[in-house]
């Protein structure tokens, strides 16, 4: 009934905007190879970094609240708007896929293992997992996106 935790999100999206994310992670790693401090930051701002679940969970929780509100404040028929994204969340606690889905991956929002993939080749090209031959030549932010790649 439900699919796969992994691959759900990614499996949804369209190639385009898989890539999409993919070129900028890399990017953002190849801005960094010169210098541990830069890895460093970049691996502090990944710390911080809002993944999609958390975005889809804040946007669900306010669209129920707003509902709600608006039911108790002003007419019943807004009860509509916390069904719908009831419906929204179990759809894509289900299939991993729901309308906003698009959108939000649009926006930027990553899933936390894009993010873990990304933080891991970080620490590769920094030197912590010895022996993967990941030196600061070029191409190591490509060589080390690839080495963190899930099997």
């Amino acid at each position: 009934m439900c699919t796969a935790t992994a691959s759900r999100v990614t499996g949804s999206t369209s190639a385009s905007a898989n890539r999409r994310i993919a070129v900028a992670a890399v990017e953002r790693m190849s801005g960094c190879a010169t210098s541990n401090v830069l890895v460093a930051r970049q691996l502090n701002n990944l710390e911080r970094e809002c993944d999609l679940e958390r975005a889809l969970q804040t946007w669900f929780a306010s669209v129920v609240l707003t509902g709600a509100t608006l039911a108790a404040t002003r007419n019943r028929r807004w009860m509509a708007l916390p069904a719908v994204a009831a419906g929204f969340m179990l759809q894509h606690a289900v299939q991993g896929w729901c309308p906003p889905l698009p959108l939000f991956r649009r926006l930027g929002f990553r899933t936390h293992a894009e993010i873990a993939r990304e933080r891991y080749a970080l620490k590769a090209m920094r030197g912590d997992f010895a022996g993967l031959g990941l030196d600061r030549g070029a191409g190591c932010a490509r060589r080390a996106y690839d080495a963190a790649r899930p099997r």
